[in-house]
């Protein structure tokens, strides 16, 4: 079995050997000539080792009775909690295909396949921009926050993908911020800190998926600190994303977060209806399956907070058509399907909830957003009140509904408020930073009354 090469080959040879003195500690040299003679590491990884010996049988018993021992011996070596897999000759190549599969799907992650709305529209364009622009000249730092599953990470790897397209030659290091941490940590066990620098502040383009996760780790973010600063002066493209805010990341120090806004920040929000459709469709055509008018437009209706999750509802979709024919793709269907896959926060969300905060967002009182006055104020903070409604709260609460809260109102009274609302937002205006700013509140206030903490 040919196994696979790389750059880190000689490393790993280093610390299969350092683990064999360690495992010495447990087994008799009978045993480890025996079963590890001819085992050797192909891929260690942040919580992960793969080790590779030819046939199935020694396989077998290194699994069997060995690999508590090798697990011990690698937290004792490497501290971490780790997962050690052995696979034989025919496993490793097996893994290997699979691994390749994937890295191909991560070259399917384009600016082409994004789908632009008014959420995201301005994160896009920055990102393009970076990507396709003079690398380190444009919107450096950018930074790109928003919740999980709004395509941040998509963004992320579509500036890799570009980057290596335009600029072959360049040098491209995408990590996560808690892998940057654990490379770190293995430098410093190896005192291999040279490499780790080398590694990070030679690169023509960083990015970093998740900065938040060096929040509280006072010696990376301080290895952060002069990695930023050095790929910074010598004019490096840096991209980082978080769910949050850089003011909002607790426990990260200031002088980092001043850094992360001498560029630009962009937030992406949850979809409006029309992204969202735009990018079922999209899903459906990618998977060559024709999907129902109105079971996109149940998804669509259903589904607002995440994309990963409409993407999932398309492809349970494509499977019940392919197993059940036309009538396993009815809205009926689709309602069973997706259920276990909505939110958990909007089962805690409710109306009264929202036109609380919005209120309060507003300055005004609920009982203002419910009476009859039409002041501009007012019945503009109504409107914003029953967007969001129609957004968070899309499975229960019709138009007709939503006017009833609201002292009776009609359902095209309250089409039409939010129609402002949404063309608000696509064109820029003001509603659009009201509206994510209530949400956020909303979503905070849920998570902590359900003990939540933090926004995650």
């Amino acid at each position: 079995m040919q196994k696979e090469k790389s750059a880190d080959s000689g490393p790993r040879s280093d610390i299969w050997e350092r683990l064999l003195i360690l495992l010495a500690g447990d087994m008799s040299s009978v045993a480890i000539d025996t079963w590890f003679n001819d085992c050797s590491i192909v891929e260690l990884s942040p919580g992960e080792m793969i080790l590779h010996t030819p046939t199935a049988l020694k396989r077998e018993i290194i699994e069997a009775s060995f690999l508590p021992a090798v697990k011990k011996a690698l937290e004792q070596l490497l501290p971490g909690v780790y997962n050690v897999r052995v696979f034989d000759d025919d496993g490793l190549k097996a893994h290997l295909s699979l691994k390749k599969e994937r890295e191909s799907e991560d070259e399917e992650y384009t600016f082409e396949r994004f789908v632009v709305g008014a959420s995201n529209k301005l994160a896009h364009a920055a990102a393009l921009a970076v990507a396709t622009g003079n690398v380190g000249q444009t919107y450096n730092p950018l930074f790109i926050y928003g919740d999980s599953g709004l395509g941040k990470t998509h963004l992320l790897r579509a500036i890799r993908n570009t980057t290596k397209l335009v600029h072959p030659d360049y040098k491209v290091v995408y990590v996560k911020g808690d892998d940057f941490t654990n490379d770190l940590v293995r430098a410093l066990q190896l005192g291999r800190n040279d490499e780790f620098r080398e590694k990070y502040r030679y690169a023509n383009m960083f990015l970093m998926d998740d900065i938040h996760f060096i929040a509280g780790k006072r010696q990376t973010q301080e290895e952060f600190f002069h990695t930023f600063n050095t790929l910074y002066e010598a004019g490096r493209q840096i991209v980082l994303t978080s769910d949050r805010p850089p003011s909002e990341i607790a426990f990260l120090e200031d002088r980092l977060k001043t850094r992360f806004i001498w560029g630009v920040t962009a937030d992406i929000y949850p979809p409006d209806y029309e992204t969202r459709m735009a990018i079922i469709r999209n899903k459906a055509e990618e998977l060559s399956f024709s999907l129902p008018d109105d079971v996109a437009n149940y998804i669509a209706e259903n589904m607002s907070a995440n994309i990963r999750q409409l993407e999932g509802a398309v492809k349970k979709m494509k499977v019940y058509g392919e197993l059940y024919g036309e009538r396993g793709l009815t809205v009926q269907e689709a309602a069973r399907q997706i259920k276990d896959m909505l939110r958990e926060e909007k089962r805690a969300i409710t109306a009264e909830l929202i036109i609380e905060e919005t209120a309060k967002f507003f300055a005004l009182s609920p009982e203002d957003l419910k009476s009859a006055k039409r002041t501009q104020q007012i019945a503009h903070a109504r409107q914003v009140s029953q967007y969001i409604i129609r957004t968070m709260l899309p499975e229960s609460l019709s138009l007709s509904k939503i006017g009833e809260i609201f002292g009776g109102r009609d359902h095209t009274t309250v089409l039409s408020g939010i129609r402002n609302i949404e063309d608000s937002i696509k064109s820029g205006g003001a509603a659009a930073e009201s509206v994510k700013d209530i949400t956020s509140n909303i979503q905070t206030r849920v998570e902590n009354s359900a003990g939540g903490g933090a926004r995650r």
